[in-house]
């Protein structure tokens, strides 16, 4: 990243965090809590209690997301004694709002599936997703390690043998639920009872302000509990799963002055500090102008409507009811057709074989987002678009999924299925901020880099507070893999260091 761009990232971040306290309030971002509240109050009740708060533990993890618990299980699994901070009100953080589902290669599902796949390819994919970008170290490990992380989950009480596509793949490696509901929801869900289970602690509330460090090795942290009281907590380790800080947006306004007032779909808790609290201690950052605009969000709620909708054959149109770009292409290729077209916005369209294929469309009901008619004439009243023209259209690409050929768009995915069956259904969409592709610097062993390439002794740090995995963009269903990968990864590491720092 150019040092301008770092230098005003980190200003901006300093006066933020000084006359904020790291929180950005907006009307969305409020409506993104009580939705994060919401999903979590079923473990609101099972939180740590602050008198159970020691002095010293062997690992602190910075925040409960799917990369810290992740962390936190299999540090625990090492004979670790774990902490979890979480500074928000409850857990979960972004992970919570995943939707699509969890890519991964040459899984024992792909293969109960007849699905031929491989990591090469899935490396190839994705590197071409991120448009040569990616760090190869990073990504080499990171798909040769994708089907462990869903044997994993499975051998925890958390099975993803649901399978289908998100844009820029070629095959089936989307990993959902067997219900073909919304991942994050159900992956939280089973990573917080195996935290619960083992008895790990997970404080919320609790707001880690700085990361410290001894005659150059990390030592502690210094938390912020319920707002009020500062404690010092000592740790042999330190273990960052902060996120990234796609609800700043003081901070994309300073550094991608193009992105200012989208929406986003981040909860509000992802603000950056993590990475500010790493660069403090000498780390590096990558990629850090590299935000993703996902190109399906409802914009009243900033609510992704997840890849899954259209992997499973929706189609998108524009206000005349016209077809205007390949679906299954990469998001930032999409999010660019919808920005050139006059009213920056589209409809998503779709059946009812595609509604009982994603559970998730069952939310977007409930939250009023989804029009409905009985023919493609009457949905097309319902959206204020021409009938004829969206029948047309309709007509046109259920003649293309029939003879395996889009000759307007050249879509080869998410075409399994027609889009026959009535009723059918329409959600309009527009792009909003969702993913920062940069963050701090890591080796495969998840240890925190300096300028030099050297590691910080006793920092590693997961999930999307880290930069270089995903290059320019990332493909969806990418990020939830990443979590758990590379969280299993900073949970091992850090409990190797510990043990051999207890050693000496």
């Amino acid at each position: 990243m150019k040092k301008k761009l770092l230098t005003t990232l980190v200003s901006v971040m300093t006066v933020m965090f000084v006359t904020a306290g790291c929180s950005v309030k907006t009307a969305k971002q409020n409506q993104n809590t009580k939705e994060t509240e919401a999903v979590s109050t079923a473990s609101q009740n099972s939180y740590t209690s602050i008198d159970k708060l020691k002095e010293k533990y062997d690992i602190i993890i910075i925040g409960a997301g799917g990369a810290g618990m992740t962390a936190a299980l299999e540090a625990k699994a090492k004979g670790m004694n774990p902490v979890i901070f979480e500074k928000m009100p409850v857990a979960g953080g972004n992970t919570v709002k995943a939707s699509s589902g969890m890519n991964a290669s040459e899984t024992k599902f792909e293969k109960e599936q007849g699905i031929k796949d491989s990591n090469d390819l899935f490396y190839k994919e994705t590197l071409e997703g991120g448009k040569g970008t990616n760090d190869k170290n990073l990504l080499r490990y990171f798909v040769d390690n994708s089907a462990s992380a869903i044997d994993w989950l499975d051998s925890i009480g958390i099975k993803l043998n649901n399978l289908t596509i998100t844009g820029g793949m070629s095959v089936k490696r989307t990993h959902r639920p067997e219900d073909g509901s919304a991942v994050g929801q159900y992956l939280f869900n089973g990573l917080i009872k195996n935290v619960q289970e083992k008895d790990i602690p997970l404080f919320v509330n609790a707001d880690v302000k700085e990361i410290t460090q001894k005659d150059g090795k990390i030592n502690g942290v210094k938390v912020l509990i319920n707002q009020k009281d500062e404690k010092t907590i000592q740790a042999d380790a330190v273990v960052v799963a902060t996120g990234g800080y796609g609800a700043n947006q003081d901070i994309i306004a300073k550094v991608r002055p193009d992105l200012k007032g989208l929406v986003t779909t981040n909860q509000p808790g992802t603000t950056g500090d993590g990475i500010l609290m790493i660069q403090k201690l000498g780390g590096t950052t990558v990629d850090m102008d590299q935000i993703q605009v996902h190109p399906t969000v409802q914009q009243e709620n900033s609510y992704l409507i997840g890849e899954a909708v259209r992997g499973e054959g929706a189609v998108l149109v524009t206000s005349k009811g016209k077809r205007f770009v390949n679906e299954m292409t990469t998001r930032d290729a999409v999010t660019d057709a919808i920005n050139k077209l006059p009213e920056k916005s589209a409809y998503l369209v779709f059946d009812s074989g595609v509604k009982s294929r994603v559970k998730a469309i069952e939310q977007y009901q409930k939250m009023g987002f989804v029009l409905e008619g009985d023919s493609f004439e009457a949905l097309a009243k319902k959206m204020n678009v021409p009938a004829d023209q969206l029948k047309t259209t309709m007509d046109t690409w259920n003649s293309a999924v029939k003879n395996k050929k889009d000759a307007e768009f050249g879509r080869t995915t998410g075409m399994d299925k027609d889009l026959s069956g009535a009723p059918f259904y329409a959600i309009k969409i527009a792009p909003g901020i969702h993913y920062s592709m940069g963050g701090v610097k890591i080796n495969a062993n998840t240890e925190v880099l300096t300028e030099k390439g050297a590691p910080i002794p006793g920092l590693f740090a997961a999930g999307e507070v880290t930069g270089g995995l995903h290059g320019n963009n990332r493909i969806g269903g990418n990020s939830v893999v990443d979590i758990v990968i590379f969280g299993r990864q900073a949970g091992t590491k850090s409990a190797e260091y510990v043990k051999a720092h207890k050693a000496q």
